[in-house]
């Protein structure tokens, strides 16, 4: 089931050890647990250049992590929750909000690399990473899925794409032709110094008051490492030993323990609440519709 690059990673290691589910919620692809691969999945899409750069570089001021740290985690939870289980309408929106943002993100005469992040490459590159992440917490809460369930998780992550500019056709057909697509843009991942030392500022949860950041630091360093395929791993010069791997496999197993036993809409949180604050935003908010209509 699991690609090449994801072979390396502590979470692909640890869900091949549970057992399997023959059936697909949507809702199940967006979980709270879902958090603890988060960072993982920024250091997998800003891997390729353009994307590391287009972030690092942003004028966007809204969109920027280490000052608006609540704001930017809420545009993401939103968005996922809104292209796996939001309605077309939802979708269209969201889009549209997204868009105006967007426009502010492309390169200068300065950067380092060219981009813009209507480029749907790009586009389809952090889909790709989305996609990943999703199949990968779902197959740790879940169990490894059959192939008609993995077929189903996969056609819906499509619309991690396509709710953008990624058209339908350019999503790989099947996961066949993905796991194609992914072996050779992996291939080509590059961090460069200026963007890891950005992408360690996130490990450690420097956008966190410093209480939260000495508690919470050390441990979302290690998870994350724990969610890195090694090729991304080799990116961030990172170590993961085998020690780690076994507690890492341990905490994964206490974590599908945990989530097991809460009941659905607190599986689901943030993603939920996201979803109805988006819905209730464009019901009640004048400016919000405005923006949301372009």
């Amino acid at each position: 089931m699991f690609s090449e690059a994801e072979r390396g990673s502590g979470a692909a290691m640890a869900a091949q050890r549970a057992g399997t589910r023959p059936d697909l919620d949507v809702r199940d692809l967006v979980s709270g647990a879902g958090m603890l691969a988060a960072t993982a999945n920024v250091i997998m899409q800003l891997a390729r250049p353009e994307v590391g750069y287009g972030v690092l570089e942003s004028r966007v001021e809204g969109a920027q992590l280490m000052r608006h740290p609540l704001r930017r985690m809420r545009t993401t939870f939103t968005y996922l929750s809104v292209a796996l289980t939001g309605t077309p309408a939802d979708r269209e929106m969201f889009r549209q909000l997204v868009n105006r943002s967007h426009l502010r993100v492309r390169s200068t005469a300065l950067s380092p690399v060219r981009y813009n992040a209507f480029d749907p490459r790009l586009q389809l590159w952090v889909a790709a990473c989305l996609y990943q992440g999703v199949r990968d917490v779902h197959a740790l809460l879940h169990g490894p899925a059959d192939d008609s369930t993995a077929d189903a998780i996969y056609r819906e992550s499509s619309r991690l794409g396509t709710t953008l500019q990624v058209p339908g056709d350019m999503w790989p057909a099947d996961r066949a032709a993905f796991e194609r697509y992914w072996a050779a843009a992996v291939a080509e991942i590059r961090i460069d110094p200026a963007v890891r030392g950005y992408l360690r500022r996130v490990m450690r949860l420097d956008f966190l008051p410093w209480p939260l950041r000495a508690a919470l630091g050390p441990l979302n360093e290690f998870v994350t490492t724990g969610f890195l395929p090694q090729p991304f791993r080799d990116q961030m010069q990172l170590r993961w030993r085998r020690r780690d791997q076994r507690l890492f496999g341990l905490l994964m197993r206490a974590t599908t323990a945990v989530n097991r036993l809460l009941p659905a809409p607190v599986r689901r949180f943030p993603f939920n609440a996201c979803l109805r604050d988006l819905r209730i935003r464009a019901r009640w908010d004048p400016g919000y519709r405005a923006a949301a209509s372009g």
